[in-house]
């Protein structure tokens, strides 16, 4: 799902093939140049012709000037799908405002001012829908980011071919890499020296997400760390993620567990979180040719966007 969207119309000017992923993080950013998601594995397992991953440092959390210097270096060109940081968007839940849906957006700004630190006349928002609660009390997710900022970011990307296609959260994005299916599914995400995201996804539809504080630097524990309160920890979070999910929203329950945490021991938790649970645990599979880019993962699914709104649309025809 690609947020902010009259950002995106405003900025929108051509057709470009090449795909990239940049993911704006607390002190770096990811990016991917790819050809395209759907190519072969080449032999020995070798990075695809024509796919570039990269990673910068951003010096004073200015990400515009980082963006031009991987700009002026590499000189990336194709549709650009930018992924927010946490620290550049907020998302509040609230009560769907009784307005038509035209005047939805306006009728938020106002409604959600006391709830984020972002002030009206710098914020651009868009929303999305959310699980209808006990009660029958229909709620919205709001998702703020300060206008000025984007600006900058979008101004620094379209430039030398490159173009602007879409702008995300790290929650849409993650949620992009989880196949179809009808059965829900709980994911746990990272990026790396970032804080771990629990989502919830079924039918494409993303039902619950969180942000976990106090993980950020998971991947520098040992296996004997991780063992000792780690996985405790991250397995209480994801129980009471998974009983909301069930008892409050009134859902069927969770069928299997994914993690994407790009770290050396990643493996090692995920079978320690199984050890604990009665869900199957795995890790969650990138698209093939890139699965030794886990790193990636967030600037990865954003390049899906479109393949994600061409899967709704066929799916639309196919219930018409």
């Amino acid at each position: 799902m690609s947020l902010f969207s009259s950002i995106n119309n405003f900025f929108s000017k051509n057709e470009l093939d090449q795909l990239v992923g940049i993911s704006l993080q607390q002190e770096s950013i990811t990016l991917c140049s790819l050809p395209s998601l759907v190519v072969p594995v080449p032999e020995g397992g070798a990075s695809v012709s024509g796919a570039i991953f990269l990673h910068k440092k951003v010096i004073q959390l200015d990400f515009s000037q980082a963006i031009t210097a991987l700009q002026t270096e590499f000189s990336f060109t194709g549709k650009c799908h930018i992924v927010l940081s946490a620290q550049q968007s907020q998302i509040v839940q609230v009560d769907k405002p009784n307005v038509p849906s035209a005047e939805i957006n306006a009728a938020l700004k106002w409604q959600v001012k006391d709830l984020v630190s972002i002030s009206p006349d710098n914020m651009v928002l868009d929303y999305f829908d959310g699980p209808l609660l006990a009660g029958g009390k229909e709620k919205i997710n709001v998702v703020c980011a300060p206008i000025d900022e984007l600006k900058k970011i979008v101004a620094a990307t379209n430039q030398e071919g490159a173009e602007v296609a879409s702008i995300t959260t790290v929650e849409f994005a993650f949620a992009n890499l989880l196949p179809a299916q009808s059965d829900a599914c709980l994911l746990i995400c990272q990026q790396p020296n970032e804080e771990i995201v629990l989502l919830i996804v079924k039918q494409g539809k993303l039902y619950f997400h969180r942000r976990l504080r106090g993980f950020r630097q998971i991947a520098s524990k040992t296996e004997d760390e991780l063992a000792m309160t780690v996985v405790d920890n991250l397995a209480l979070e994801v129980q009471r993620s998974s009983d909301f999910f069930e008892r409050q929203l009134k859902q069927a329950p969770i069928k299997e567990i994914k993690v994407l945490l790009p770290m050396d021991n990643e493996s090692f938790l995920a079978r320690k979180l199984a050890e604990n649970s009665h869900i199957p645990i795995t890790l969650l599979a990138l698209p093939e040719a890139y699965q030794q880019h886990r790193s990636h993962a967030a600037a990865i699914g954003a390049t899906m966007y479109e393949e994600k709104i061409a899967e709704k649309t066929q799916e639309t025809m196919h219930v018409s």
